[in-house]
């Protein structure tokens, strides 16, 4: 039993083979949008990264709505460091220096610096510090990753010249907001990106001191 009848004007489709083809069509076209489907960016992304990274890469993260809705991102705000692979991560965002040996990483940032700040008047109760080594006489806040168990220093260059500080100070978050929340309310100095004290000191709410101390850092790897 042939699926085709041929003959020198052409070939058709037998008796047979018009049953089978009515039998498979439906699922051929399953089949062909499943394939389809396949060729597209789809399923979730799951991404670790710092509240400083996410503020960053925010303008870049709205134009990503934009693509194929098959695609989810699930953003895990973190500033302590995480296995990616152990725990499930499709990727991460940390600074290059925290990076594991065996990983690979692209830029998806542009270069950021850091600023000292403090409120107008708890400067003018506690002094303005000359150079960074007058940081251990004020009270500074300190952010503490939640993974690390351990304080942040605080990193300043001057030309070929750099130290590391540890300020003490009653008040330790493992977030960013907090910190500048302090600093506004006069409680003492904060250590932050740039960015996130730009509107409170154009605002006059903070005022940046050791400006020249404070370093540039490479973008965020991904």
């Amino acid at each position: 039993m042939g699926l085709f009848n041929r003959s020198t004007r052409g070939v058709a489709l037998a008796k047979a083979g018009a049953r089978l083809y009515q039998t498979l069509a439906p699922w051929m076209k399953e089949i062909a949008a499943l394939m389809a489907l396949g060729a597209r960016p789809a399923g979730r992304v799951r991404l670790t990264l710092s509240d400083h990274a996410l503020n960053l890469l925010w303008p870049r993260l709205q134009g990503f709505l934009a693509a194929p809705p098959e695609i989810a991102l699930e953003c895990n705000q973190d500033n302590g460091f995480r296995d990616i692979v152990a725990e499930g991560f499709d990727a991460g965002i940390r600074l290059g220096e925290s990076l594991a040996a065996d990983r690979v990483a692209v830029r998806v940032s542009a270069d950021w610096r850091l600023a000292t700040v403090a409120a107008p008047d708890d400067l003018a109760r506690r002094g303005l510090p000359a150079q960074p080594q007058d940081l251990t006489q004020h009270e500074g806040f300190n952010l503490c990753p939640s993974t690390s168990g351990g304080l942040c220093v605080w990193e300043f260059a001057r030309g070929a010249h750099s130290l590391r500080v540890r300020v003490a100070g009653q008040l330790t978050f493992n977030a960013i907001l907090p910190l500048l929340r302090a600093a506004e309310a006069g409680l003492g100095i904060a250590y932050l990106p740039r960015t996130r004290v730009a509107k409170a000191v154009a605002k006059g709410r903070l005022m940046p001191v050791l400006d020249t101390w404070c370093p540039h850092f490479p973008g965020y790897p991904l």
